[in-house]
């Protein structure tokens, strides 16, 4: 069983298990020093325990004896310190398997997909340089000067995977590297539109800038908020709109053109020099009661990564994998996977 064992403790992180509950889970029909000899590759079990396991870990039983080509590197996460290291190493195991899918498929579609940093030879160090360096940026990727439409699509265009995970709030996102060339970033799928796009664009900051050695972890959270305000509205458009901004409602229609939260166009009216720090002080006690911005508007259009489901439904279409390994690839039931398929 080649691989097992590596899989098997692969499985078992993504479930956020540990030995123990792994054990306790499977009733005590096996020992934790079994557990150990398997994931050390000097035993293998049985086909009745392979099958508990896979029921378990909540995984196909194929699963133990596929490789995974991939590594990740240069992580960067939100809220890291609030999530414990279990759920840490859940999250990173589940991107791992993820991306490992999304290459694995563009192989088999003979799709070439090379990222390029239009922005690499830009050095961050300042507010100042953002502004220009996003600039850049829209127009390396044509995006205008015109609120960014689907960001989570616009960065799949671009060759940068995204994944959007089921997790908790204590997750917001992150970035990183696959095999030092591929770049990624996964985003909590349950958290409001407005807050998806910040924390995309924040994340992608990290991705993209360049940072001088003596800039701080703090000052690069600043900068990267910085970007991902600019990208999402230009400072010039927003100077001109806050001119005209004299009440809540005006906020937010800024909000629902935009996708940016209200608490994000404040922030970024202090950064400008717009409103002074009593205002925006006095601005995050009475916000602090309403975080989610209930009754403040939404925005209007929508954010979600559908790239990699719609080549899975290519590659079936083509006969190039089967529904069973593309319901795989899904985490969908085969007769679920072939229903969505047969009507799609």
């Amino acid at each position: 069983m080649r691989y097992f064992g590596e899989r098997l403790k692969d499985a078992r992180l993504m479930a956020g298990m540990s030995r123990d509950i792994l054990i306790k889970e499977m009733n005590n029909t096996v020992s934790k020093n079994t557990i150990i000899k398997f994931e050390k590759g000097l035993s293998n079990p049985d086909t009745t325990t392979l099958y508990q396991l896979a029921d378990v870990l909540k995984v196909r039983p194929n699963f133990f004896f596929e490789r995974n080509k991939i590594s990740i590197s240069k992580i960067e996460f939100r809220k890291q310190s609030s999530l414990g290291q279990k759920k840490v190493n859940s999250i990173k195991q589940k991107v791992v398997e993820n991306i490992n899918k999304y290459v694995e498929l563009e192989k088999i579609l003979q799709i070439q997909s090379k990222f390029v940093n239009p922005i690499a030879d830009y050095f961050v160090n300042s507010f100042q340089v953002i502004e220009d360096i996003t600039n850049q940026l829209r127009i390396h990727w044509d995006l205008g000067d015109k609120p960014l439409i689907n960001i989570l699509r616009m960065l799949e265009n671009n060759h940068i995977k995204v994944i959007e995970l089921d997790e908790d709030s204590r997750f917001d996102g992150l970035s990183g590297w696959a095999n030092d060339s591929i770049p990624f970033l996964v985003i909590n799928k349950n958290f409001t539109v407005e807050r998806k796009r910040f924390t995309t664009l924040h994340k992608l900051g990290h991705l993209l800038l360049t940072f001088p050695n003596n800039v701080s972890q703090k000052n690069r959270e600043n900068l990267c908020h910085a970007f991902a305000g600019s990208m999402l509205i230009p400072n010039n458009v927003f100077v001109e709109r806050w001119k005209s901004m004299h009440s809540v409602e005006e906020l937010i229609k800024i909000k629902e053109k935009y996708g940016i939260s209200i608490q994000a166009i404040v922030a970024k009216a202090k950064a400008l020099g717009e409103i002074d720090n009593n205002r925006y002080v006095e601005f995050r006690k009475m916000i602090s009661k309403n975080r989610k911005e209930e009754g403040l508007g939404k925005y209007q259009g929508i954010e979600n990564s559908d790239r990699f489901k719609q080549l899975v439904y290519d590659a079936t279409s083509e006969g190039l994998i089967s529904m069973s390994k593309a319901s795989y690839y899904l985490n969908e039931k085969l007769a679920e996977f072939r229903d969505h398929f047969d009507t799609a």
